[in-house]
């Protein structure tokens, strides 16, 4: 079995999860998003993040704007939209069952 694949994948698993928890403290420009996810050792590289951006903008969970930057072009900032709340808390409840159901497995 290889554990550092199925480690990766449980990763991606939750990513766009993971995604919107960030987003619902503060927006958010897309460097410091992958900061957060990588200092959460949520090892993930810029090709696995914009698709992700751009598909949860899609799904209309997140909306973004363009700001003005001290050190470069303006910057893209991510912000979770009502839809993106809602689905957030959904996916809240939703981990918290799934732990919930793994912690009565380990305890058997």
């Amino acid at each position: 079995m290889d554990l550092t694949n199925n480690k990766a994948q449980m990763r991606k698993g939750v990513l766009e999860y993971c995604t919107l928890l960030i987003l619902k403290q503060k927006d958010s420009y897309s460097t410091d998003i992958l900061e957060k996810l990588k200092s959460a050792e949520m090892i993930v590289v810029e090709g696995t993040l914009y698709p992700l951006l751009t598909r949860l903008k899609n799904m209309e969970l997140l909306s973004y704007r363009w700001e003005e930057s001290t050190q470069g072009p303006p910057r893209k900032y991510y912000s979770l939209t009502e839809k993106g709340n809602s689905v957030l808390q959904d996916l809240d409840k939703s981990w918290t069952d799934l732990v919930e159901s793994i912690n009565k497995l380990k305890n058997k």
